[in-house]
């Protein structure tokens, strides 16, 4: 970000002046329409005008190059303002970003005002002169594009270059210049300011010598030299098309494939194959997104297994709910399989399971322990661990930039207690209010304390479990999720079968 604008001063003038001497060396372009078709009978209308209007002409011709040079004083002192004003999407930064290219554009209104002027002008002249207004306007026009055209590319090759090459590392070593939002060059515009400059002008100047001069000076037109210019030009043209997109495409394609690793896609491959530096870049591009695949993989393991230690040392202190952390999850994980919701929320949900009940790690021994009946002030200790392991898992997913899996563990691990009909608890809750997450966990868990044998209660046969779990839909549990969780009972008892 530039601090002090004021050192940009000299720069917005350095490029006012590029501007103004691209103009200049475009009006130094031959022009072929000269002495010899002055003398024509068809121009000799057309010359008796200008004569007549000779003061507004040189006024016009002064208003051609004025006009840039106000348009440009305009923008800088737009863009100088930006910090005053501190108008919202606007800043100094994206106006002096731009600059060559927003001078480079307004260098060029001066010969489309000057253009739009002559087109006025043979008209009003059509109406008491003797003219060819399509001969004399299709010549004019043509010199007219040729200089707008060498004069833009010329400017914007030059401020861009410089711009590129020394401000812009100057003013922002850091990099990063789209937290602007600038108005970003196509690659394709990029490649064809350049190639035109090089290529494609010098064809088209070429055939408009050509036709020009042979008109001016009556001599007949060679189709074999009209069909060589034109050929010219058409390959020049094709040549450009191919040498945008072998440059573009690449590029675009290794953009979007940096945009999707930041996403976190770390499985995205760049589709280009070939025998040069791009394939070369974009095999090392894979390379790298393997690797990187790879360490996430082996990071999110790592975590992984840091959180179910956790949660199994909490256990542990619990004498009653062995082999709980192990049995809910796996039961998450059953029921996940034949729901129909995204899969990614379901690979969040079996990996936030094992978090439920880190909170039990600040209830006291004397109450987690105990063998008989809570009291009442030993039951409200007892429930404040979903508050608390919320708080807790926050905490250990501070670093984690997943922040979907980091709202769905501290979901699960806050309101898996809470009921449909808002009989539940930390914040009473009541129907879709509760998050999805919780409510898939309130169901494994229940159902893991009835078919499970604890200090206080034999295990319950898996009709009775289902049989309270069927009635308690619609009060504590949402009634089209448990219509679900009973319906894949098979595989719910067959994974308990194994545990004995």
């Amino acid at each position: 970000m530039v601090k002090d604008t004021r050192k940009t001063y000299w720069i917005f003038l350095f490029y006012g002046l590029i501007d103004a001497m691209a103009n200049f060396f475009s009006t130094l372009i031959p022009a072929t329409n000269g002495t010899p078709a002055l003398q024509k009978a068809f121009m000799q209308g057309w010359m008796t005008f200008i004569n007549d209007h000779q003061t507004i002409i040189s006024l016009v011709t002064i208003l051609s190059f004025l006009i840039p040079t106000f348009l440009c004083v305009c923008y800088s002192t737009r863009v100088f303002s930006y910090n005053r004003t501190s108008k919202s999407g606007k800043s100094f930064d994206k106006g002096f970003i731009n600059l060559p290219l927003a001078f480079s554009i307004y260098g060029t209104t001066g010969w489309i005002f000057y253009l739009l002027f002559e087109v006025g002008a043979l008209l009003i002249a059509k109406q008491n002169y003797e003219i060819q207004f399509w001969h004399i306007f299709s010549t004019s026009a043509m010199y007219i594009v040729l200089e707008a055209l060498f004069s833009f590319t010329l400017s914007f090759s030059i401020m861009e270059t410089l711009h590129r090459k020394i401000f812009l590392p100057k003013f922002y070593p850091e990099g990063k210049l789209s937290r602007f939002n600038p108005n970003k060059p196509d690659i394709g515009m990029l490649f064809f300011v350049f190639y035109t400059s090089i290529g494609l002008f010098p064809v088209l100047f070429m055939l408009t010598v050509y036709t020009t001069v042979t008109d001016n000076y009556g001599i007949p037109l060679d189709k074999k030299v009209l069909i060589i210019l034109a050929f010219l030009l058409a390959f020049s043209i094709l040549i450009l098309v191919i040498f945008t997109h072998f440059f573009a495409e690449p590029l675009l394609k290794l953009k979007k494939g940096t945009e999707k690793i930041k996403e976190g896609d770390f499985n995205h491959k760049v589709d280009i194959i070939s025998n040069d530096s791009f394939g070369e870049l974009a095999d090392t591009f894979n390379d790298m997104t393997v690797s990187l695949d790879e360490k996430t993989k082996r990071l999110i393991a790592v975590q992984n297994s840091v959180l179910t230690g956790m949660a199994t040392m909490v256990e542990s202190r619990d004498n009653s709910t062995g082999g709980h952390i192990r049995r809910t999850s796996d039961c998450v994980r059953v029921f996940a399989s034949t729901v129909d919701l995204p899969q990614a929320f379901l690979e969040n949900v079996v990996k936030a399971a094992p978090m439920h009940d880190l909170g039990k790690i600040a209830v006291p021994d004397a109450i987690l322990q105990k063998p008989g009946k809570f009291t009442d002030e030993e039951y409200e200790k007892m429930k404040s661990h979903s508050a608390e392991g919320a708080r807790i898992v926050e905490n250990v997913l501070s670093e984690v930039d997943d922040l979907e899996f980091k709202k769905i563990a501290i979901n699960v691990a806050h309101y898996h207690h809470e009921k449909w009909d808002g009989s539940g608890y930390p914040d009473h809750l009541q129907g879709q209010k509760i998050p999805l997450e919780a409510r898939i966990m309130a169901l494994a868990d229940v159902f893991d304390a009835l078919v499970s044998k604890r200090c206080y209660k034999d295990r319950f046969s898996y009709d009775k479990a289902f049989q309270i779990i069927e009635e308690s839909l619609g009060t504590h549990f949402d009634p089209e999720l448990g219509k679900q969780f009973i319906a894949c009972r098979p595989k719910l008892e067959q994974l308990y079968d194994s545990y004995n």
